[in-house]
């Protein structure tokens, strides 16, 4: 530790600080705007500047080290000023030259109300200019369908350039020309390609990027401000849902440092439109081939006259990808009135809740990324799964103390790894020792074998799902302090269904089972899509949206949205957490436990709890671990080892990832134009590379 002395406040901070980050730790206030705590230093806005005793000159706090400063002539330690008339002048002189090419669009710019220029104007600036030049002016640029750019306001503090080439790992901006001629443009003026674009609006320090499809919607002091979680894919970040009356106009991230930090994906994002969109508002009933509005006591009439027909064993339900854990656990119950055990969640065949949790969640947790110091990555595109997750990654190799190796489709996952093979030939020989890889997961401290969920869907998913974790425990990563099995869960869902036991009981049949002609009576779909059910099965959907499962769907009864209903989520590395309501469901569509419980009174079965609070107290005496919120039940190795004792046949056909399009993944974001033409941009790219 190194003793400072800042505004005659002595303390002490690590010798690796900066005098800005040291400053802080003091209590005082540091303006900036090219520093950012998670980007490389820059130095190139002088706003954090202090002054140090005896130095002849105010210095860049956030590019001064502690170690730099020098002690007084009779060894007292260095002393900092933050508040003198020296500072206060040279802060006032550089907010001077910022603005001198700032435009007057205050009134017009997105950014009003949340801009650190105009924050910092007010607080460290004067308030005459004495300057009457004309402002120079700058082209926008094209970035694609996310980030409008208004490039005159730029003040080039280059923190969207250090964004893109360290943190996204598409390093496609840069700054081109010199002095007043300098602009921060693409390379070759196309649309960005990283998942995690949107980010550059949140860290643009003025409004020379803002959000596209947020443009001139809605002022930040108009929007009511909710806390939630996300539910696009499996990491669960933190984000912040802003409301205007009934409607949700955007969504941004919380911080959250062992899960998203500050980031979320694109989709996270701008999945916005999507929830106004193609909504089922009403109850519908299928008469002669066609769908047609119905009344609620109609819906619940015509389910219970099928299932009071159909024998208890031959009804199932399949949970789709946003399912939270309250209507899963409702509607577990209501199936188990009737003695069936058909449940199943999309993607979770290959899983056995019985085997014990760790053998479906991210062990070493995502934080624990950046103690990794070898990953092997089976199945799986963490890029298209779990973007932020993905970042995680690339920031531990960034630090050159992470070797990655892939066995799976070949992608461009924004770091370096050696490819080892496309299939389970490639697994057996690191089962069994024979490849080179083996050593480097051996001499590491703190091994990873990452799994993707979407390539155990197959048939021979178990056997897959097996050979991993045979993997994990012939190389060392199940250790006393340390369990570096991660099976990477892509959807929301499939963790909490696989902790409140969601799957195939005694006697159950599977989703490849339930999804077979002839096997079920009546099926219902929780907002699942992504199944093809034959003809001859009744199908009763609960969902949000007129997608896949709606167009096959014998009864819908609408339902709820993630921002629209308090729900509890389970993220891939099995952390508990709740989505709070923002908003309302449209028309007559209600929260998913509710329709439970009201079918459940129509079909003579009713279920114990008449409030989401008694039905949480049932789900949490059930699963006690759920209770606690924003904390993780770890896994035991044993359970890992366990798994990897069983075998199973495996083919020899390559292993696929989950997501093929990232933008189009769920019915929400099929929904959303601004997703759609992502989506688009993103094939024509791919075009682009083929040819």
């Amino acid at each position: 530790m190194t003793k400072l002395i800042i505004d005659g406040k002595e303390i002490d901070v690590p010798a690796e600080f900066t005098l800005l980050q040291a400053c802080e730790a003091a209590g005082a206030e540091i303006p900036r705007f090219c520093y950012h705590e998670r980007l490389s230093i820059a130095g190139n806005c002088r706003m954090c500047l202090v002054e140090v005793k005896g130095g002849p000159k105010p210095v860049a706090s956030c590019a001064w080290g502690v170690r730099d400063c020098r002690p007084g002539p009779k060894g007292e330690p260095p002393e900092i000023s933050t508040r003198s008339p020296m500072v206060k002048k040279a802060r006032e002189g550089v907010m001077e030259f910022l603005l001198i090419n700032h435009p007057l669009d205050c009134p017009i710019c997105d950014q009003g109300g949340e801009c650190d220029l105009q924050d910092q104007a007010m607080g460290y600036g004067v308030d005459t200019s004495r300057f009457a030049e004309n402002k120079r002016a700058v082209e926008d640029k094209y970035l694609g369908a996310l980030v409008k750019t208004s490039m005159n306001r730029c003040i080039q503090c280059t923190r969207c350039v250090r964004f893109s080439a360290e943190v996204a790992g598409a390093p496609e901006m840069g700054a081109t020309g010199r002095g007043e001629d300098m602009e921060i443009t693409t390379y070759l003026e196309q649309a960005l390609t990283s998942e995690l674009q949107g980010n550059l609006v949140d860290i643009c320090p003025v409004g020379a990027l803002t959000s596209k499809p947020y443009a001139f919607a809605a002022r930040p002091w108009e929007l009511g401000k909710t806390q939630s979680v996300d539910v696009m894919d499996g990491v669960g970040s933190a984000i912040r849902v802003d409301t205007r009356g009934r409607e949700v106009m955007r969504i941004l991230p919380r911080i959250n440092e062992t899960v998203n930090e500050e980031w979320i994906s694109d989709k996270t994002r701008h999945v916005v439109d999507g929830l106004r969109t193609q909504r089922l508002d009403r109850p519908y009933i299928r008469d002669n081939g066609k769908l047609r509005p119905a009344s609620w006591q109609e819906a619940f009439a015509a389910v219970a006259a099928k299932v009071k027909m159909s024998d208890g064993k031959r009804i199932g339900a399949i949970a789709g990808d946003l399912a939270a854990v309250e209507e899963m656990f409702a509607f577990k119950d209501l199936l188990g009135q009737y003695g069936s055990t058909n449940l199943a969640v999309q993607g979770g065949d290959a899983f056995d809740p019985k085997l014990g949790r760790a053998t479906y969640i991210f062990n070493p947790t995502i934080a624990g990324i950046e103690q990794a110091d070898a990953l092997l990555i089976i199945g799986a595109n963490p890029r298209k799964e779990a973007a932020v997750l993905n970042a995680r990654i690339r920031k531990r190799w960034r630090t050159g103390q992470l070797k990655v190796a892939l066995v799976g489709p070949k992608a461009d996952l924004t770091y370096d790894y050696d490819y080892l093979g496309a299939g389970t030939d490639t697994l057996n020989d690191l089962a069994s020792g024979k490849h080179s890889f083996t050593e480097v997961l051996k001499g590491a401290k703190h091994p990873m074998v990452l799994v993707g969920a979407g390539s155990l869907s197959r048939h021979d998913g178990a056997g897959v799902l097996a050979l991993a974790a045979k993997v994990a425990a012939g190389t060392g990563a199940l250790k006393d302090d340390w369990n570096g099995f991660a099976v990477l869960q892509d959807t929301a869902s499939r963790a909490g269904a696989l902790d409140i036991g969601f799957s195939a009981g005694k006697g159950g049949l599977t989703l490849a089972q339930m999804t077979t002609f002839g096997t079920l009576d009546v099926l219902f779909l929780l907002g699942a899509d992504e199944v093809k059910v034959p003809d001859g099965t009744f199908v009763v959907y609960i969902g949000t949206h007129g997608d896949r499962g709606a167009h096959r769907a014998d009864v819908i009864l609408p339902g709820a949205a993630y921002t629209e209903k308090s729900g509890l989520f389970v993220n891939t590395e099995g952390r508990a957490q709740i989505a709070a309501r923002a908003a309302f469901p449209p028309g007559e569509a209600r929260e998913d436990w509710a329709i439970a419980r009201a079918l459940s009174d129509v079909l003579g079965k009713k279920l114990p709890y008449d409030s989401l609070g008694a039905l949480r107290q049932a789900l949490f005496k059930a699963v006690p671990h759920l209770m606690r919120i924003d904390q993780i039940e770890p896994g035991k190795a044993e359970q890992v080892k366990a798994l990897a004792g069983k075998s199973g046949k495996v083919d020899k056909s390559p292993l696929k990832s989950s997501v093929e399009d990232f933008y189009l993944t769920n019915p929400i974001a099929r929904a959303s134009a601004v997703m759609a033409e992502c989506s688009r941009l993103a094939a024509g790219r791919m075009l682009t590379a083929a040819e």
